[in-house]
């Protein structure tokens, strides 16, 4: 069977990078995951070929060759989805579709044409996948009916089907699955409350293939939260730091977790010497009565300010997610959020208005209470250029134009270089020997291109320059790190902008089509006995 693996393109995001990453000549910042492990539990007999969408377009000579198109997606990326099926239906070729967008919106893949739904987890259903083409069924639909697979089973993925020069990052996966209720959050609907780890032999593994194949730049642990298990995830950091002494400290780490890592200095400490160097959290809020509201109980129990100072002060750069619009939030989220933001000093900000994902608990409360938005509701995912997919406690251009002022504040260049200054100055020295691996004309180009356009040209040239002395001054082992940061402000100098316009546009369409007829306001009241229930 040759198998044609495909990735559909992303919209533009936070977390696209297009302008820092020109600076580098790559295209994407981390690659297919899900495609490759899939590629490694289908049958080993087959021919692969996968092609990322965000990096070039099928050629005419990959669509004749494929017998079989696989297409994997989250919902975010469901225009090209679609627009990747009808060519592959238009070249009479047989579809499969799976991944996070396929599970939970089969309906839509299905009317969109696909043949085989390969929906939750692909060791449980990749193999009725296979059994059904032995049959020679021309469609089916293949779920795991609420079962879990024992990850510890999970082979390597096919690193080698990847176009390794493109990628900025590459993806590698402990776990799966988070221990938390977050009301909005879709993994524990797609991967359970019960974290599932690999072994640590099964990652080192890993990372070795990834080694032999020449990698040396940075990997993302795709954790949605890497300390879901801290004792499996201290086995593998126990593991992992004397593998990575061995091999001279080829990767610098990066992960997601809960903010109640601040409360663990060992497991802290031990991904520092790992070489981890940031850390995404989920705060979305400093306000307290939204996030119990929202049953984010973690983040109640400690100051969040103090978790964040703790998480820097242990060398980790912390990177956080906030979101505006819970039901019963107060005027004024957008500020206070960003007052927290500049007290805390997170260089990156990702800042979104709340949706609601299909099959949370959030979707089916707000589903029950009339409150989705029938326009929006079939085609929404979390992306900050995105209008809420339902109608909020308080009026919904009131939040919108409260995000779009914050986000705007947030990646002012001066506010931007000012605290990722002063939080490289918290971090302190690095506990691994930094290795430099990849000295080249491309790398000189991008720091050259840095200097030059926030030192010369922009106006924030002076503030530029005294931060960069006094990085070199204060914590030198941390400057190409430091410049590394700096450098994504050529991103987020554009992508304020995008936020704002598409904001605007769909709030002025939104307010146009509004029915003259305010919408009846649900109290906090009500729904805190709506989530009880």
């Amino acid at each position: 069977m040759r198998a044609l693996l495909l990735y559909p393109q992303f919209p533009k995001s936070y977390w696209s990078f297009e302008k820092a990453l020109e600076l580098v000549d790559r295209k994407v910042m981390l690659p297919p995951l899900g495609l490759v492990t899939v590629a490694a539990i289908l049958p080993q007999e087959w021919e692969y070929k996968l092609v990322d969408c965000n990096i070039r377009a099928v050629t005419e000579a990959e669509w004749e060759w494929a017998e079989i198109v696989i297409v994997s997606a989250m919902i975010v990326q469901k225009d090209d989805f679609l627009t990747q099926v009808q060519e592959a239906k238009r070249r009479g070729k047989r579809v499969a579709a799976g991944g996070p967008y396929t599970t939970a919106l089969p309906q839509e893949a299905e009317a969109a044409g696909v043949d085989y739904l390969i929906l939750d987890e692909g060791e449980i259903t990749l193999p009725l996948f296979v059994e059904a083409l032995k049959r020679g069924d021309t469609s089916g639909v293949f779920r795991a009916n609420g079962e879990k697979p024992d990850v510890t089973s999970t082979p390597i993925p096919r690193f080698d089907l990847l176009e390794l020069d493109a990628y900025d990052s590459m993806s590698v996966q402990f776990s799966r699955g988070c221990p938390f209720q977050c009301e909005f959050c879709d993994i524990i609907v797609l991967y359970g409350r019960k974290p599932r780890t690999k072994t640590p032999q099964q990652l080192l593994a890993e990372l070795q293939c990834l080694y032999d194949l020449g990698w040396r730049r940075a990997i993302f642990m795709v954790d949605d939260n890497f300390i879901g298990n801290k004792r499996n995830v201290k086995l593998l950091l126990r593991e992992l730091k004397p593998w990575m002494a061995e091999h001279n400290y080829p990767f610098r780490f990066n992960t997601e977790a809960s903010v109640d890592l601040a409360k663990d200095q060992e497991l802290m400490d031990l991904m520092v010497e790992c070489n981890f160097n940031a850390v995404f959290l989920g705060i979305e809020t400093p306000d307290e009565e939204s996030l119990t509201l929202t049953q984010k109980y973690q983040n109640t129990r400690e100051s969040l300010a103090d978790s964040v100072d703790a998480i820097a002060r242990s060398g980790l750069r912390v990177m956080a997610g906030f979101i505006i619009g819970f039901d019963g939030e107060k005027a004024g989220a957008g500020d206070r959020i960003v007052r927290f933001v500049e007290q805390t000093t997170i260089p990156m900000a990702m800042f979104s208005m709340l949706q609601a994902l299909p099959d949370t608990a959030l979707w089916h409360r707000l589903k029950k209470e009339g409150r989705l938005r029938d326009d929006v509701v079939e085609s929404s995912g979390m992306n900050q250029t995105t209008l809420m997919n339902f109608i909020p406690t308080r009026p919904l251009e009131d939040i919108a134009r409260e995000y779009v002022e914050a986000f705007w504040q947030l990646y002012d260049p001066m506010c931007y270089l000012e605290r990722t200054y002063r939080h490289f100055l918290k971090l302190g020295a690095p506990k691994c020997p930094s290795v430099m691996h990849e000295v080249n004309w491309v790398n000189i180009r991008a720091v050259l291109t840095v200097l030059w356009r926030q030192g010369v040209v922009r106006k924030t040239r002076f503030k530029f320059w005294l931060n960069l002395l006094g990085i070199l001054r204060h914590n030198p082992a941390v400057w190409e790190h430091y410049l590394n940061v700096c450098a994504l402000n050529e991103h987020f100098l554009e992508y304020r902008q995008i936020v704002r316009d598409q904001i605007e546009a769909q709030l002025a369409e939104y307010l146009a089509n509004a029915s003259p007829r305010k919408p009846k306001r649900v109290e906090p009241e009500k729904v805190e006995v709506a989530i009880a229930s």
